[in-house]
């Protein structure tokens, strides 16, 4: 049954927040816009199946409570069993998608994940370039955890040539490194020899992940040129929710970074977050093959950074 009482009240109610919300609001325009979010600008490929690509990226962003946007290199139509089509973005229209964010609201940190042709190397190079940025986390997306491609052959090498002298820092996993290198790595000693390998391609640090390697314990290694090699050391989650691990954790350094903390201190929250985030999602079944990470199990709140100048 209809309650006019009930319903007037509720307008009531509604009406007095949302005076209080326009208060609050008249409030902080008087006293001038002093605040900003850290900013990170996502330069990646989409996942239709929502669990890797811009879509984790997003939520990554989200989880660390900065804000994210987007320059999308390809769409492609995957699922959690594989990826079936890739479509390249064309280059004009990345560089496009760059510009026009930067030009309004302004990058703090950069995440580059899968690049699928040379030409859209060149576009992100460029920009790289044109904008000067400092702080850029290289994820070399080459190769999904289904197994599936995600890259040319022609396209690794402008991608060593031209990209990572300009990066931060490259998060390759083993399959990646050993595509970089030259020959397998299948133990822990040949995962430290890998190291000056990829190192010695022009980026100024190396975050080696080794989750691929048997044992209980998954060892990541970061060297930084000039500084002691750091190995970084967690338990095994036994889970099929992988899915976007290698997306989110560079996707989080890089919010790390664009809140002024160290390659290093980045590195360890955001190797810690992915960690925990699969273990929220250890236990969940969506889809048939490699599940998400739980990347909303203990989000923040958006962070506020003071302006400090035009550019911001």
């Amino acid at each position: 049954m209809f309650n006019e009482k009930a319903t007037r009240g509720n307008f009531e109610w509604k009406e007095t927040i949302l005076v209080n919300a326009n208060s609050d609001v008249r409030e902080a325009i008087a006293g001038g816009q002093n605040f900003r979010y850290p900013r990170v600008l996502i330069i990646a490929g989409s996942d239709s199946g929502g669990g890797a690509g811009i879509q984790a990226d997003l939520k990554t962003c989200s989880a660390f409570g900065c804000y994210g946007m987007t320059a999308i290199t390809a769409l492609t139509a995957q699922n959690t069993r594989g990826v079936h089509a890739i479509h390249a973005v064309p280059p004009e229209f990345l560089s496009s998608q760059i510009d026009v964010v930067v030009d309004d609201i302004g990058v703090d940190a950069v995440k580059i994940g899968m690049l699928h042709n040379p030409d859209v190397v060149l576009a992100v190079v460029d920009a790289l370039r044109r904008h000067g940025w400092r702080k850029v986390v290289l994820d070399p997306v080459m190769v999904a955890a289904s197994g599936d491609p995600l890259i040319t052959t022609e396209t690794v090498e402008v991608l060593v040539r031209e990209l990572f002298p300009l990066v931060s820092v490259i998060t390759p996993n083993l399959d990646e490194a050993a595509l970089l290198v030259g020959h397998t790595i299948s133990d822990h000693a040949a995962l430290e020899a890998a190291l000056a390998g990829l190192i010695s391609l022009g980026p100024k640090a190396v975050l080696l992940k080794g989750g691929h390697l048997p044992g209980e314990q998954v060892v990541d290694l970061l060297m930084q040129n000039g500084r002691p090699v750091r190995r970084m050391v967690f338990d095994r989650i036994h889970t099929r929710n992988m899915h976007g691990t290698g997306c989110s954790l560079s996707s989080a350094i890089a919010c790390e970074l664009a809140m002024g903390k160290s390659l290093e201190d980045a590195v360890n929250s955001a190797r810690t977050y992915v960690h925990q985030a699969l273990a929220a999602g250890a236990d969940v079944r969506l889809g048939g093959g490699h599940g998400p990470i739980n990347h909303g199990y203990a989000p923040q709140a958006m962070h506020k950074l003071a302006l400090s100048g035009a550019s911001d």
